[in-house]
């Protein structure tokens, strides 16, 4: 597919709690006469929004930029030319970060942001499959250049993968119905665009549930957690970011769906909690928790961000500090 380079990308996308995440992340990168080379991995680039922002408010900073859609890190390398080798594109998986910030030249980070799940650049774009509303070939791949497509997994799957996946991804309670309703459609005729599959599960709904919700959104979701392995690849990349941090870094990560949400929670509930023995009367030194918390539960977008940007309405963000090393 040809790329259209001349897309403004500020235009395409408005960042998400861009100023509460800044906030979260100065105390951790305003030292910048320490001499020490200061870093932040943004671990889901996108189309650049909070690393320009970042390299803006922060002039000894570097930002290490990860994204596996090469469209993105295209759009996102205009819109931060200007800054120079302070902002570093890295085609990966955020779990491969410990890998990027080697790479980069570095061996601890100063702080590291998630802002997790499709971005606006994919959702936008119909033809990459993403929108259960829009009718596109059913690719919802992040990195368009490797893997199989929800396609490939609609005709392939039987039909205990299938559930299993809308059921695990999506917490679908139609999950079985679905499963076999594709497969009595698949064996008509291959289900390769999104417009198909709606067509197919809107057939398996009960009226009562179609009044209520869209009979696509959780399955759309699924797929696309299967297809780009999205579960599995976070709960590699936050314990790995979280083992990246120096003393003082912080860690901020923004999710937009209750599975994605669980596991943060629990890795962080682990991270900031004693591992001292019960009944230990005095705690030691190597067991007090490597981390803090720095939100008080989920954090959720404000009204006005909300009105303003649509896309901030599912998203919870937390953020932890590392105050001890493990190391």
């Amino acid at each position: 597919m040809a790329h259209d380079n001349t897309r403004d990308p500020s235009a395409l996308h408005t960042p998400v709690l861009l100023e509460r995440c800044i906030e979260l992340l100065a105390p951790a990168v305003t030292d910048g006469d320490s001499g020490a080379p200061q870093v932040v991995v943004d671990a889901t680039l996108g189309m650049g929004g909070h690393t320009e922002a970042l390299l803006e408010r922060f002039p000894h900073l570097h930002v290490i930029g990860l994204d596996r859609d090469t469209e993105a890190l295209e759009l996102a390398g205009a819109r931060l030319a200007r800054f120079g080798d302070r902002a570093i594109r890295v085609h990966a998986v955020y779990d491969e970060i410990a890998r990027a910030v080697a790479d980069s030249g570095y061996s601890r980070i100063d702080g590291v942001l998630f802002d997790l799940g499709v971005s606006s650049l994919q959702l936008d774009e119909a033809d990459r499959g993403f929108a259960y509303a829009q009718d596109a070939p059913l690719d919802m791949r992040m990195d368009q250049s490797s893997g199989e497509t929800a396609a490939d997994v609609l005709a392939t799957a039987p039909e205990g993968r299938l559930r299993a996946i809308f059921e695990r991804y999506g917490e679908e309670p139609l999950a079985g119905r679905y499963a076999r309703a594709i497969i009595a459609a698949r064996a008509e005729e291959p289900i390769l665009r999104s417009g198909q599959l709606v067509d197919v599960l809107q057939a398996a709904t009960p009226a009562a549930v179609r009044d209520q919700r869209h009979p696509a959104k959780r399955v759309f979701q699924a797929l696309r957690i299967e297809v780009n392995a999205e579960l599995s690849v976070l709960e590699r990349a936050i314990p790995a970011a979280l083992d990246l941090l120096r003393v003082g870094g912080r860690a901020v990560v923004m999710s937009y769906q209750s599975l994605e949400d669980r596991f943060v929670k629990r890795e962080f509930a682990r991270r900031t909690a004693s591992t001292a023995p019960a009944g230990l009367p005095v705690e030691l030194p190597e067991h007090r928790p490597e981390f803090r918390l720095l939100t008080r539960g989920a954090e959720l977008a404000d009204d006005a961000e909300r009105a303003r940007n649509p896309r901030a309405i599912p998203v919870r963000l937390r953020a932890a500090e590392r105050v001890r090393d493990a190391r």
